[in-house]
């Protein structure tokens, strides 16, 4: 069945082609549709397009398809197009002439771009929920090991001291960061386009502000044209937040993996967080972080692929912004997953306390030993040169018991500062 059927089938290759995975897409989707077409129902009924025998009927219906998704026993055979093709037979099948009235004054185009919004709502607030909680460990391991010193780098040599409570709640902090972008998103996403049709409204005198409402949408996307150009655009916002999270979960990743080699032997997890290998009976191998670190890279990739599929369509709708959900959908599961999957992980984490013993790491202290020099009167420039001379002659002795007290320092984390932020977000 489709939805623009006029009596004439086209040819098979063609089918398979323009359909591509829609269908399997379309399962996480049929959700959204069905509670869009349940708000135009309602709305029809309202307008006097509908009686409210028709309406209720088509309520009533439209609700135990929601609960046959919601079980998982909702299927699109290959005999459909999509989800709204499916969703509009079974209403055909059980009601008749009322189950065809279902899309009055809608187009499929407006259908998409609604279940779209409300699906990324939904995903958002998903993943906001998900990265604040990792946001909470991270903070909470910040605190714990607050007082375990860490070496801080700079171009991978040897720079300033630095803890396992800096490293822990630089990646929090910047999660809120990474959050900004996603409440852009979702604030991109909480605008109705149902309604504007095929791109340019309708002659039916639809309610618009009803429809909003019903489906818990803070606005509408007024502008008909400007609802249907913005298929891809919220795709795009979601991505590009997406990708802000990603970029600091790949980061986090890449840093696992290095404390965790023997080279650095910073951190440690349990045996059942980590994998071996088939011929080396001593390996310990970060597996997961690394496909945390790949699955990252391969999402910040996502807004580039949308830009290119999207970046040169003029107005209206074009057959490309299909394209778009099955770029962007696998995506959001993925970060789902790597979001959890650190989550449970970094629980597990056991941090070596006695790192900056080894002597090797005494010139991470060379800053801080030429700062008390400056405080003991000594011009900045020449303690620098005194201390290069040290070095240099391997006569240094550091001063290792370090006072950081400014904001965001090692010995002032400002940990409830960045909580703080995270509560406004």
């Amino acid at each position: 069945m489709k939805l623009w059927d006029k009596g004439f089938s086209t040819d098979k290759k063609i089918d398979h082609f323009t359909v591509g995975n829609d269908r399997e897409l379309d399962l996480q989707l049929a959700k959204y549709d069905v509670i869009a077409s349940t708000a135009h129902a309602k709305m029809l009924g309202k307008i006097g397009l509908l009686t409210q025998k028709e309406t209720d009927a088509l309520v009533k219906e439209l609700d135990l398809i929601a609960k046959s998704i919601e079980k998982g026993s909702f299927t699109i055979e290959d005999s459909f197009e999509d989800m709204h093709s499916k969703i509009e037979f079974l209403l055909i099948e059980k009601l008749g002439d009322t189950g065809k009235k279902i899309h009055t004054a809608r187009s499929r185009n407006d259908q998409v771009l609604v279940a779209m919004h409300l699906y990324l709502k939904n995903e958002l607030e998903e993943i906001k929920e998900q990265t604040k909680s990792l946001f909470s460990l991270l903070i909470n391991l910040a605190d714990k090991y607050k007082t375990v010193l860490l070496p801080g780098y700079t171009h991978l040599q040897i720079a300033m001291p630095s803890s396992f409570g800096l490293w822990f709640s630089a990646y929090a902090e910047s999660l809120v960061d990474d959050l900004y972008f996603i409440d852009a998103a979702y604030k991109i996403a909480d605008q109705n386009p149902l309604g504007s049709a095929a791109g340019y409204g309708s002659s039916f005198p639809i309610d618009r502000s009803f429809t909003t409402k019903e489906m818990g949408f803070a606005t509408q996307k007024y502008n008909v044209v400007a609802a249907q150009m913005g298929r891809g655009k919220v795709e795009k916002a979601t991505a590009f937040g997406m990708s802000s999270i990603a970029a600091t979960l790949s980061k986090m990743a890449m840093d696992i993996c290095l404390y965790m080699s023997q080279n650095f032997d910073f951190i440690t997890f349990p045996d059942e967080l980590t994998t071996g290998s088939s011929i080396m009976p001593h390996k310990k191998n970060p597996d997961v972080f690394e496909l945390v670190r790949g699955k990252c890279n391969k999402i910040q990739a996502v807004p580039n692929q949308l830009i290119l599929i999207t970046n040169n369509l003029p107005s209206g709708y074009h057959r490309d912004l299909q394209l778009v959900k099955e770029v962007l959908v696998p995506a959001i599961q993925e970060l789902k997953s790597c979001l959890d999957i650190l989550t449970f992980s970094l629980k597990e984490v056991k941090v070596n306390t006695g790192i900056l013993e080894d002597p090797k790491y005494d010139y991470l202290f060379s800053v801080d030993t030429l700062n008390e020099l400056v405080l003991s009167g000594i011009p900045f420039r020449d303690a620098y040169k005194k201390m290069g001379m040290e070095i240099n002659e391997g006569t240094f002795s550091p001063k290792k018991d370090i006072k950081h007290t400014h904001d965001g320092s090692l010995g002032n984390l400002c940990l409830n500062e960045i909580r703080e932020k995270m509560n406004k977000v």
